[in-house]
């Protein structure tokens, strides 16, 4: 794929490979996403401006509080920013909120992630703070990109983690909004149409 063409939600995610720092292992690596999807696991790529930065170790705690649960899913989590994996490595030893990080922290520095993914800014030279969502057959199931001054929530990342899983395991029904398993799902039909309502209320 072309460094300059951006994915749409529904195509097929190249096979990249990046260098990652391991926090739990206290060491570097490399992770390859396709290594990711051949134990049938899905991957959510969560990408923030920078390292040594405000808003970003809320979030990246914020993750960390929700990896296991992420795990639990059949998934794996990778935070994603334009610095080098030694720069991580740095940041996450020094700054407290992100001592309980177990995820890996992938490095962009020739931003082609970032590019491809649609979060690289051009201006700032840093990647926005995009999420995204990626089936074991490699495919952009969900995409949300923030601008740099607020933060996201974790809960909703799982929240929508759990609806796509459940779809294609279940792929005649769809989740309606704020939809948690073991609430209502909905069957597309002509029986359906125009009484959404009625279905959701019975």
């Amino acid at each position: 794929m072309e460094e300059s063409k951006v994915l749409s939600v529904g195509q097929k995610v190249p096979d990249f490979e990046l260098d990652v720092y391991l926090p739990e292992k206290k060491d570097f690596g490399k992770l390859k996403f396709s290594d990711v999807f051949k134990n049938g696991n899905w991957l959510i790529l969560f990408f923030y401006p920078a390292d040594y930065t405000f808003v970003c170790p809320t979030e990246l705690a914020d993750m960390a509080g929700k990896y296991q649960d992420i795990r639990g899913q059949g998934a794996e989590l990778v935070s994603v920013s334009t610095d080098t994996h030694f720069v991580h490595y740095a940041w996450q030893n020094s700054e407290k909120m992100l001592a309980d990080l177990k995820y890996p922290m992938g490095a962009d520095p020739a931003h082609s992630i970032s590019k491809t993914f649609g979060v690289y800014d051009e201006s700032s030279g840093l990647a926005l703070r995009g999420t995204f969502i990626i089936d074991p057959d490699g495919k952009l199931v969900a995409s949300e990109v923030n601008y740099f001054p607020v933060g996201r929530n974790s809960d909703e990342l799982l929240r929508k983690l759990k609806a796509f899983k459940y779809v294609r395991e279940n792929p005649a029904q769809v989740c309606p909004a704020k939809w948690q398993p073991g609430k209502k799902t909905l069957v597309p039909g002509k029986d359906l149409v125009g009484k959404v309502g009625e279905k959701m209320a019975g």
